[in-house]
């Protein structure tokens, strides 16, 4: 079988030989001004995973047992990139994740809204224009995933039964490395609606958004 002049077989070893380690792989680019930067600039040492480097990667495969698995490995790669990088917003047409130069492949503009529509599907992203679908929320953590590292959170740190504010779970001292530092405010706030619904929390409005009080119980 061919697809785009590529074995699918080749493809299919790839998925089986998948191996654990990773390798850094610099993106070319000319130089940019800060109005310019995109996420491609956020890190100069992002480790890719190997199949990264496997041409076949980068065309969508016919196989539909072969695809599933392709799509699989997309979705692992664009969430682990925005959340090591602490990006929040996915824009399609400066993700650099679609082209890698060193082997000369890119993913064509079907095969990007395909790998889109399947990372949406998936959970961890949401349109913010479903009507053009230009722009992508990631969510670094599903919302219930985030509830729970909230609440374990505020146990391991002397917070229940006491108060911290919203601006102090995306953005105080005590929160460095979590799940949740730098997180989006709106995802924040629905992970707290889960604990509020769970008995776990209660929210109080501050003098703004930022200021408003948690309570965990």
């Amino acid at each position: 079988l061919v697809s785009g002049g590529i074995l699918v077989l080749d493809f299919l070893l790839c998925l089986l030989l998948v191996p654990s380690r990773a390798h850094t792989h610099k993106l070319f680019r000319s130089p940019a001004t800060a109005e310019q930067i995109t996420p491609s600039m956020a890190s100069a040492n992002f480790e890719y995973p190997e199949f990264y480097s496997f041409q076949p990667f980068f065309t969508i495969q016919p196989v539909l047992a072969t695809r599933e698995k392709q799509m699989g490995l997309w979705r692992d790669l664009i969430l682990k990139y925005y959340t090591e990088l602490r990006i929040k917003t996915l824009v399609v047409h400066e993700c650099p994740l679609w082209k890698n130069p060193d082997i000369g492949r890119e993913l064509d503009n079907d095969a990007i809204m395909a790998v889109m529509e399947d990372f949406v599907k998936g959970g961890h992203g949401e349109w913010e224009d479903p009507d053009v679908r230009t722009r992508c929320r990631i969510l670094w953590r599903k919302p219930e995933q985030l509830a729970s590292d909230i609440y374990d959170w505020a146990e391991a740190n002397g917070y229940i039964n006491s108060v911290c504010t919203v601006y102090e779970l995306h953005s105080g001292e005590d929160i460095n490395g979590m799940s949740f530092e730098g997180a989006d405010e709106e995802l924040l706030r629905r992970a707290l609606n889960i604990l509020e619904d769970q008995g776990k929390c209660t929210v109080f409005k501050g003098d703004t958004s930022s200021e408003d009080g948690i309570k965990f119980f």
